[in-house]
């Protein structure tokens, strides 16, 4: 056997090997909860999706919790969550139903499973005092979550090229988007979602589409892969969670700090329209827009959005 081919086998043999982990979560010290079961690397919800988890960083730090954006996982947020391990802060992470290594259940894609979800980590691991951090559809997950379950377990939160308080254009939000946009998004899905997200990683996203901009084959490629582990049904369900969910009046029940970070060139989650809307209905919220940033700021602009997270941290 060559070296391209035993290359090839051992990757093989790597991937079958983390399905295999994944489709059947290790039960050691499987402890239940009032919402969900916790085992190693898992949460099992009480209608019975296992929804994968990272937790990094020392046990004893301030925690910091990070839900995802569409149709991503957890590894989106490897960035700030590396960053802020570093620096002494627990970090954790779920793959939202359907997507990443978590279950692909036929129901249940919508923002307050989402966010029952969301509750069922926080439970099971018991953490207290933590500070949510939401992109794009995740920041619609941790409104939904304040707006459900309150505030008890929470400090602070964050809202980063967040979809509230509503994408859809309706007659009480005239200058939201128009249903095509996003029964488009549907259609394209349906006919090619592999190509889909090869577009919108290459075009709009992180903005390679503009002017000047250096297209990375890197990021491009790594939103690819999170979007084809998600489940299909899950992803074309969840189109209409981040775009048809008005958050108003969960933004409303905020009554902890909170920082608002948005992309003034933001292509996919207009700026106008959502994080400054979103932090007039937040009491005392503070909004930083970075200008001629992209929806995928949290890498295209890592190092002003970690610090910018620390900042908030530590205040």
């Amino acid at each position: 056997m060559n070296t391209l081919n035993r290359t090839l086998a051992l990757a093989t043999l790597a991937l079958a090997t983390l399905s295999a982990e994944g489709s059947q979560p290790n039960k050691t010290g499987t402890r239940a909860s009032a919402v969900g079961i916790q085992s190693a690397s898992y949460v099992t919800t009480k209608d019975g999706v296992q929804l994968y988890y990272k937790d990094w960083g020392p046990r004893d730090g301030q925690v910091v919790v990070f839900s995802h954006g569409w149709p991503l996982n957890s590894d989106s947020w490897e960035a700030q969550m590396l960053f802020l391990a570093d620096k002494g802060y627990r970090v954790v992470a779920h793959d939202r139903r359907g997507h990443g290594r978590s279950s692909q259940p036929w129901e249940g894609n919508d923002m307050d499973h989402y966010a029952d979800d969301l509750a069922a980590v926080l439970e099971a691991l018991n953490l207290k005092d933590v500070t949510l951090v939401g992109f794009s559809t995740g920041g619609g997950e941790v409104a939904r979550y304040i707006g459900r379950h309150g505030t008890r377990r929470v400090k602070k939160a964050v809202l980063v090229a967040a979809v509230p308080p509503l994408m859809l254009q309706t007659e009480s939000n005239p200058n939201g988007l128009p249903i095509k946009v996003f029964d488009d998004l549907r259609k394209a899905s349906l006919e090619n979602r592999s190509q889909l997200y090869l577009d919108i990683a290459s075009g709009p996203f992180f903005g390679f589409n503009r002017e000047g901009a250096t297209p990375s084959q890197g990021l491009i490629q790594s939103f690819w892969v999170q979007g084809m582990q998600a489940g299909h049904k899950n992803t074309y369900d969840s189109i209409a969670a981040f775009s048809a969910t008005d958050f108003r009046e969960d933004l409303r029940e905020f009554d902890v700090p909170t920082l608002v970070i948005h992309g003034g060139d933001d292509q996919i989650v207009p700026v106008d329209t959502s994080a400054k809307t979103s932090a007039a209905l937040i009491k005392g919220a503070e909004l930083i827009v970075y200008p001629g940033a992209p929806h995928g700021l949290t890498d295209t602009h890592k190092q002003r959005l970690n610090q910018d997270l620390l900042d908030f941290l530590q205040k």
